[in-house]
C-alpha cells in the first residue's frame, strides 16, 4: 500500500521511464543462455534510463548498483576521450616531399636529420628538422637493427674493384674419381680471371695458378680465400710478394665469399650437373668453354643483367634492325644470341 501511494505522487514521465528500465532488464533475462549477458547496447540503455528514474537503485534487479555506476564512469571517460582528441592536421608539406624524406632515410642509413634536411634544401625544399625526424622514424621503424647501418652489399660495392676471390669446386669423373676446379674471379665485374683443373691440388699447383692469373705483377689489392690447407706457404709467399693482401674468411660467415660461391653454384647448375666427365682434359675443355660463355655472353643479376666483358658493337649497327643469330655453347646446352653484323 505504501508503494502504491508513493507511485500516485510520482509523475507520469518518471513512471514510464521506470517501466522501460524494468522492461529492458526483463528482455535480457528472457535470453536463452545459461547466464544472461549484457551487450554494450544494453549497458548504454540501462545507464540512460537510470538517469531518468529517481529510485533506480530499488528498481535495478539484474546487476548491482555499483556495476551500473562503473558503466556510467566508463561511458563518461569514453565521451571525454573522444571530445579531447584533436582533429588530424593536414601535413604542410607535399606527399612527394614526405616520400623523398623516407626514401633518403632508407637508402642512406648513415644520414641523420641534419644531413637529410641539408639535402632537401639543396633541392629547394624547406622542411623543419623535427618534421624530418618524424618521417625518418616512420621509414626506419620496420628495419632490423643490422640494416640501420651500412649493408654488406654497399661495402662490397665500394671495395669490389680492388678485390678478387678464389675457391675450389670438387666433382667426379665417370669412374667416381675426384677432380678439383680452381676459380679466381674479380668481384667488381664478376669476371672469371683463372680456371684450373687438377686431381691433386697441392700448394705448388695453386701458387702456379695464381702466378698465371697475375702476369707482370697485375693483380688486386685484396684476395679472399678460405682456410683450406691447399693455400700453403708457397701460395702465401707468392701473393704477398705480388703486393696482394690475403684475406681469410672468418668462421661462421657465409657471406664473406658469397660472390665466388655463387659462381661455383652456377657452374654446377649450368654445366657439371648435365655432363659426364671423362677425364681431366675433358673437364678442362668444358670449364674453359663455360668460362668464355660466362665472361662474354652470360648476363648477370649482380651487374643489372649486363655482361662482364661485352663484345664491342658498332654504335651505328645498333640503330639498324639486324637479324639475330645464335651460337651453341657446350654442345647446345646453352646458346649465345647476338645481332648479325
Amino acid at each position: 500500500m505504501l508503494g502504491t501511494l508513493t507511485d500516485l505522487t510520482r509523475s507520469r514521465h518518471e513512471l514510464v521511464a521506470e517501466n522501460a528500465f524494468l522492461r529492458q532488464q526483463i528482455i535480457v533475462l528472457k535470453r536463452h543462455r545459461p547466464r544472461p549477458s549484457l551487450t554494450s547496447k544494453d549497458r548504454m540503455l540501462l545507464v540512460l534510463l537510470a538517469a531518468k528514474v529517481r529510485g533506480w537503485k530499488d528498481s535495478l534487479l539484474l546487476v548491482k548498483p555499483d556495476t551500473l555506476l562503473k558503466w556510467h564512469r566508463a561511458g563518461f571517460r569514453l565521451f571525454w576521450r573522444q571530445k579531447s582528441q584533436g582533429k588530424s592536421r593536414v601535413p604542410r608539406i607535399s606527399a612527394e616531399a614526405v616520400a623523398l624524406i623516407k626514401e633518403m632515410a632508407v637508402h642512406n642509413r648513415l644520414w641523420g636529420s641534419k644531413r637529410i634536411r641539408g639535402e632537401l634544401l639543396k633541392l629547394w625544399i624547406s622542411v623543419n628538422r623535427r618534421t624530418v625526424q618524424r618521417y625518418m622514424r616512420q621509414a626506419r621503424r620496420g628495419l632490423p637493427p643490422a640494416q640501420k647501418t651500412q649493408t654488406w652489399a654497399t661495402f662490397i660495392a665500394n671495395h669490389a674493384p680492388d678485390i678478387w676471390a678464389c675457391d675450389f669446386l670438387q666433382t667426379y669423373d665417370v669412374f667416381f674419381r675426384s677432380i678439383f676446379l680452381f676459380f679466381i674471379m674479380e668481384l667488381d665485374r664478376r669476371r672469371v680471371v683463372q680456371v684450373g683443373v687438377t686431381r691433386s691440388p697441392t700448394d705448388a699447383w695453386v701458387a702456379q695458378q695464381m702466378r698465371e692469373a697475375t702476369p707482370f705483377g697485375e693483380g688486386p689489392r685484396f684476395l679472399i680465400c678460405d682456410n683450406d690447407g691447399k693455400y700453403g706457404h708457397r701460395f702465401v709467399h707468392l701473393v704477398e710478394g705480388a703486393g696482394i693482401r690475403l684475406l681469410h674468411t672468418p668462421v661462421a660467415a657465409p657471406k664473406a665469399n658469397a660472390i665466388c660461391e655463387r659462381l661455383l653454384g652456377s657452374v654446377r647448375r649450368e654445366c657439371l650437373d648435365h655432363m659426364v666427365i671423362l677425364n681431366r682434359r675433358h673437364l678442362q675443355r668444358l670449364a674453359t668453354e663455360y668460362v668464355t660463355f660466362y665472361n662474354h655472353a652470360r648476363p648477370h643479376q649482380g651487374l643489372a643483367q649486363r655482361i662482364p666483358e661485352p663484345l664491342e658493337v658498332n654504335q651505328s649497327a645498333r640503330q639498324v634492325e639486324l637479324p639475330v643469330k645464335s651460337w651453341p655453347v657446350l654442345g647446345g646446352l646453352h646458346h649465345d644470341y647476338r645481332r648479325a653484323a
